[in-house]
């Protein structure tokens, strides 16, 4: 066992084992560590830890130190650094008339060394290119083609189901895909649809392959000869992810049915004859789904009263207590407005009522009228009333559509109005 910690360096999602030479490093710290192309500034992913010999690759590097505010500033320069190279390679290519397409310029921790990624579809002659980039920048220049993929990785982005890529994200390196494990899943060979955005096959092809695999094994095949709980038939679907098939009965070939995978008994895998095939009497045993009862949860009753003692000499609102047994509860309300209250604005106490039982209650009489006056004297006041009447609403009479008009008059309008 060999002590060691793990660096990533930027842009990559690779671990690196380096020797901590009895330092002890925890994950996050920003280290300068040494490596075949000189001192390169990372980031510690996994402190102090033991791994077996036979995953180190010898001689292993050392960890140089801690990086330091200075440390810091010549990384921001280099990055700085980086985008005036960018540019200036982007001229350079244009002025010679290459056919490549500059992705991405890389400038190591010493600033000696500045390295220019492309892609091209063939082979390209860029000695001249690279002389005139040595002029400028003073530095060792150097031009790596890369493959589409590794374009992917460099640049980022999303994928069709909406999350980064998983080149620029967690794979440390690219898994070989086929059109193979398209087929084996049962997927479209559209090449819209299986390919990524480098226009390879996608990556995640790969994750899943190994459970189809299984499951293809234990399956049987199309047109495989079965017994089931309800006699022998023909397998028509296989339905890897559920496990599930549906079988043409002898009995009933116009309705496949399902079933489960540990539902039937295969007697022919694949397609074949039935001649020599003995069918067993007996039938597998129906499966039967296991339903975990649900637990249930109490819900949790709080109390409307405060649980904190000195909250309670607060004067923040009534605590509201049950009427008391023999106590009547009074069923008045109130559908609006504020309540009755004296002459003094003090609201009226309620006084309770004698209750008294329904027999005992003498019956309700019907109210008497006032007495009529006599006849002369009604007739006098009502002639009177309506002399007022006729006063008012002739001076309270509008029209609608015009000026006021006087009752009686031959309707031409006075100087008054």
């Amino acid at each position: 066992m060999t002590e060691v910690i793990s660096v990533r360096f930027r842009g990559g999602c690779k671990n690196y084992y380096f020797d901590p030479n009895g330092t002890a490093y925890k994950m996050g710290d920003q280290v300068i560590v040494e490596t075949a192309q000189g001192a390169e500034f990372a980031t510690c992913t996994e402190g102090n830890h033991e791994v077996e010999d036979d995953s180190i690759v010898r001689p292993l590097c050392a960890v140089l130190r801690l990086a330091t505010e200075n440390d810091r500033r010549t990384v921001e320069y280099n990055r700085r650094r980086e985008s005036e190279a960018f540019d200036v390679c982007e001229k350079k290519i244009v002025e010679h008339g290459l056919e490549m397409k500059l992705v991405n310029v890389s400038c190591n921790f010493e600033g000696n060394k500045i390295v220019f990624y492309f892609t091209a579809d063939g082979r390209v002659d860029f000695r001249e290119l690279v002389r005139d980039l040595a002029g400028v920048f003073r530095a060792r220049i150097e031009l790596r083609q890369i493959g589409v993929r590794d374009e992917a990785k460099m640049v980022g982005g999303l994928g069709i189901c909406g999350r980064p890529f998983c080149c620029s994200q967690f794979l440390d390196s690219f898994l070989p895909v086929s059109i193979k494990m398209a087929k084996t899943q049962n997927l479209s060979l559209n090449p819209s649809k299986i390919s990524g955005t480098c226009g390879r096959l996608m990556c995640c092809l790969k994750y899943e392959q190994n459970a189809y695999e299984d499951a293809i094994r234990r399956m049987p095949k199309n047109e495989s000869f079965v017994q089931t709980p309800d006699g022998p038939g023909n397998v028509r679907n296989v339905d890897l992810l559920r496990e599930t098939v549906k079988v043409s009965l002898d009995n009933a070939p116009e309705s496949p049915k399902c079933y489960h995978n540990c539902e039937i008994c295969v007697l022919r895998n694949g397609k074949g004859s039935r001649e020599g095939i003995e069918v067993p009497a007996d039938r597998p045993a129906r499966y039967v789904e296991e339903h975990h009862e649900e637990e249930e949860i109490s819900p949790v009753m709080t109390s409307m009263f405060y649980q904190n003692e000195q909250l309670d000499e607060l004067p923040a609102r009534e605590k509201i207590t049950p009427p008391e047994d023999g106590e009547k509860k009074s069923r008045r309300r109130h559908r609006g407005g504020r309540g009755r209250k004296g002459p003094g604005g003090e609201k009226k106490p309620e006084t309770p009522q004698p209750s008294t039982p329904k027999a005992s209650q003498p019956p309700r009489q019907k109210p008497q009228l006032p007495k009529q006056a006599p006849a002369a004297k009604q007739t006098a006041a009502g002639e009177a009333r309506a002399a007022e009447d006729k006063d008012s609403a002739s001076r309270r009479r509008h029209h609608r559509g015009g000026r006021r008009r006087k009752s009686g008059s031959s309707g031409a309008p006075t100087k008054d109005e």
